[in-house]
């Protein structure tokens, strides 16, 4: 079972090796953050644990059994009791059900620690892995848009107490 954590200013050096080493595997299906991510990347894991204290959104790590850090998964634009999810696993956890496992651990916080009731989020058409993890924890589908310049899919969740949490 995956271990979820809040972000905290020593996981700077783990999060910046696992986006480094998975930049190439994240490219092939959504957009690159680009190199000046990777040069500012100290300045801006201040600036999110600055945020985060504001409550505007919750920032996590998925570490393993171990305490390898295997993942991200976030709740951004926190307001009237909602916010967005978004989520990356590494590629060496993939196909685990790691991503699943990691989403509905944070529906059932988002209920019970940061009170919201309702969750987004978004992912492109193509993106089959992402999609089955969010129709796995009972989100459903509410529209399209494009994203990034791609196809994609809106999703929400509400009751974030059912669905086994």
């Amino acid at each position: 079972m995956p271990i979820l954590e809040r972000r905290r200013a020593d996981y700077a050096d783990a999060l910046f090796a696992f986006e480094q080493a998975n930049r190439a595997y994240f490219a092939r299906s959504i957009p690159d953050r680009g190199d000046a991510y990777f040069t500012e990347f100290a300045a801006r894991h201040q600036a999110l644990l600055a945020e985060q204290d504001t409550g505007a959104c919750h920032f996590h790590v998925l570490l393993d059994e171990e305490g390898e850090l295997i993942g991200r998964i976030n709740l951004v634009d926190v307001a009237q009791g909602s916010a967005e999810l978004g989520y990356r696993i590494g590629e060496s956890a993939t196909g685990r059900g790691l991503a699943t496992a990691a989403v509905r651990q944070m529906c059932r916080l988002a209920g019970t620690t940061y009170g919201l009731v309702a969750l987004t989020a978004r992912t492109t058409l193509d993106n089959r892995a992402s999609r089955t993890v969010l129709e796995r924890n009972g989100f459903t589908e509410t529209g399209t848009l494009t994203l990034n310049g791609h196809p994609g899919v809106r999703y929400r969740r509400a009751r974030l107490g059912e669905y086994g949490d």
